[in-house]
């Protein structure tokens, strides 16, 4: 018999079980749901709804069943269909008819929302941890290499010389957004909704307040209907854990692109690479290609999850079942993927000679000889259009701007003069962006000491919301 199963005059059919079963993968919850039930059957206590002695035998029945559940020996049936229902069972089989009276004053609905945000801002904690591990990866990387010039592109084209370091620091910030999203979202998942009930409260006289203390929340859902049917935060985090894979998807790709032979940029460790069944030569980049494309999957959850709540009426319905499977996986995607690519960044071996060789066979440094004819005088539009004329006679001709005689450049403009030859080599170039977040040296070790500065907040973040949640 169901433990909900009084009005019903037979089973459920054995298929039914079977489809609508959740403990197959809600199963990753029990630890979550056993702290919960924990904190409210010690308000219930408190609160006199139930006898202390009653409530004191419970607690400790629900310990006996976490560590059981942990150590494997508890058996999880489908017949019984969630997480919820099969540790009220295991419980009354340990204490007996008093562990019914766990449920008082709550619904499962209120429940597995609350297990939801207790998984989930542990799984915050985890990933800006690993988040700032990716970053310090990227900016050691900055830091060795403050004098590599290498091409920067736009359209995939050799556009402006950049230092490497420069490069690194874009994706530093990129994550730092990341970070912010995700420590930003911890106020809207850090609510309690037990005691919401079923969707309307409950007529026992339990304080919501004191569970929600217990278990390190900053407070209650303030509407029951809204407390079991919210799944904002869910949706929230699957959004911010897509920019996530995008921003490791664009590094993965560069990373790819960078080992090629055609690149010769850098070189993975071989401890982050793999090889061929059939070509021995081969060295693969497999892991920043695997990252980039489990980016889809995470795409997918984020939209499959819209795509269930977007017709549900109030207040919970049993489409919501479909709101975890997409969440866990998304967790541990990120965490894979990411605890790998901090050490992957790190080993990293960054082919300096091979960039700067590159940055001086391409004509990234002629918005740099326009920029000189502009300070002579010339107005850029003009400037512009000769420089132009100059790549084309190098082009013509098999030469770079600074295989080039002072005679042919002045040919073009009596404006030029011996001093071009320093002002358009790859130093001067990228030290010439002597700007606020620029890719002067001396502004990447400024973006260096801002990094350390927010990785540091974020470092105090996870420590005191870590000690408020596991207290």
């Amino acid at each position: 018999m169901k433990l909900w199963g009084g009005r019903f005059t037979k089973p459920t059919n054995e298929l039914v079980d079977e489809y609508t079963a959740s403990i197959y993968f809600d199963k990753k919850l029990a630890k979550y749901d056993i702290q919960g039930s924990l904190a409210h059957v010690e308000m219930l206590k408190v609160c006199g709804i139930i006898p202390a002695e009653d409530a004191d035998k419970i607690a400790e029945g629900l310990k006996i069943v976490a560590a059981k559940i942990e150590s494997g020996e508890a058996e999880l049936s489908a017949e019984n269909e969630d997480i919820h229902m099969n540790v009220e069972k295991l419980l009354i089989e340990e204490v007996g008819p008093v562990g019914g009276k766990l449920h008082t004053g709550r619904s499962r609905n209120d429940q597995v929302a609350l297990d939801m945000r207790l998984y989930l801002r542990e799984a915050l904690l985890d990933l800006t941890e690993l988040l700032v591990k990716v970053q310090q990866s990227l900016l050691n990387q900055a830091k060795l290499n403050l004098d590599t010039v290498m091409p920067g592109y736009t359209h995939l084209q050799r556009a402006q010389p950049v230092l490497f370091g420069h490069h690194m620091m874009a994706y530093v910030f990129m994550f730092q957004r990341d970070v912010e999203r995700i420590t930003d979202s911890w106020k809207r998942v850090n609510k309690s909704p037990l005691g919401a009930g079923a969707l309307a409260g409950t007529t026992f006289p339990i304080d919501r307040d004191f569970v929600a203390e217990q278990l390190g929340f900053d407070g209650i859902c303030e509407n029951s209907l809204d407390a079991v049917s919210d799944r904002d935060f869910v949706v929230e985090f699957l959004a911010n854990a897509s920019l996530i894979s995008t921003h490791l998807s664009r590094l993965c790709e560069e990373i790819v692109q960078w080992s090629s032979a055609e690149f010769n940029f850098v070189e993975l460790d071989d401890a982050f690479s793999t090889g061929s069944s059939m070509m021995p030569q081969k060295k693969n980049p497999d892991v920043a290609e695997l990252v980039r494309g489990k980016t889809g999957r995470v795409y997918g959850h984020l939209m499959g999850m819209l795509t269930t709540l977007k017709g549900l009426p109030l207040a919970y319905n049993k489409d919501m079942q479909e709101d975890k499977e997409g969440m866990f996986d998304t967790v541990e995607t990120l965490k894979g993927a990411l605890a790998l690519f901090a050490p992957m960044v790190e080993s990293m071996q960054v082919k300096k000679e091979n960039m700067y060789s590159a940055v001086r066979e391409d004509f990234s440094n002629a918005t740099d000889l326009a920029d000189y004819l502009v300070g002579k005088g010339m107005p850029f539009r003009e400037s512009h259009a000769v420089v132009g004329q100059v790549v084309l006679h190098c082009i013509n001709n098999n030469k770079y701007l600074l295989d080039l005689t002072l005679e042919e450049f002045q040919s073009y403009s009596d404006l030029i003069e011996e001093d071009i030859f320093e002002a358009i080599t790859p130093e001067t170039v990228v030290n010439a962006r002597d700007v606020a977040g620029g890719t002067a040296k001396n502004r990447v070790e400024e973006q260096i000491e801002k990094a350390l500065d927010f990785i540091k907040v974020s470092e105090d973040w996870v420590e005191t919301h870590a000690s408020k949640v596991h207290s």
